[in-house]
């Protein structure tokens, strides 16, 4: 009680979800891909994970730069290694539950130097039975399966 008159959120205030990332078979180098929160009109809201560690390839997700470059959020705690071709990638990623349900959305966008980007590589409505789903991907990836921890 003594947290919500101060207007902290406790941790029970966000789920985390794991989230597996089935890519495509392609070649070249590994992907970069931008977990990204919605608002329902569609803004950026927050940065959830980030696969790839070195920023110098950041603006190559050119629609999720424009967001992340002007906030500069950090997000070393929520960036790991690219994903190649075929490769798979699990991460667990925290969504606030007051999200769920609500109208916001969770954007995937893919980017591979030398190739293609995809702003809407995946994307969907964060609702009770979203989050425990599986997506066909429209880029690099060949599926995303979420699964509530």
């Amino acid at each position: 009680m003594l947290f919500g008159c101060f207007g902290f959120k406790s941790i029970a205030d966000s789920t985390n979800y794991k989230c597996m990332i089935q890519m495509k078979n392609y070649t070249g180098e590994g992907a970069y891909i931008a977990i990204s929160l919605l608002s329902p009109k569609g803004e950026y809201v927050k940065t959830l994970y980030v696969q790839g560690d070195d920023d110098e390839w950041y603006s190559d997700i050119t629609e999720w730069w424009k967001f992340q470059g002007k906030v500069r959020t950090d997000i070393d705690a929520i960036t790991g290694a690219t994903v190649s071709g075929g490769g798979r990638s699990i991460n667990v990623i925290a969504i606030d539950n007051d999200k769920i349900d609500a109208g916001y959305k969770i954007r995937f966008e893919s980017a591979v130097e030398n190739q293609e980007y995809y702003k809407y590589d995946v994307e969907f409505e964060l609702t009770s039975a979203s989050v425990k789903s599986k997506f066909e991907g429209n880029g690099f990836i060949r599926y995303i399966r979420m699964m509530p921890q």
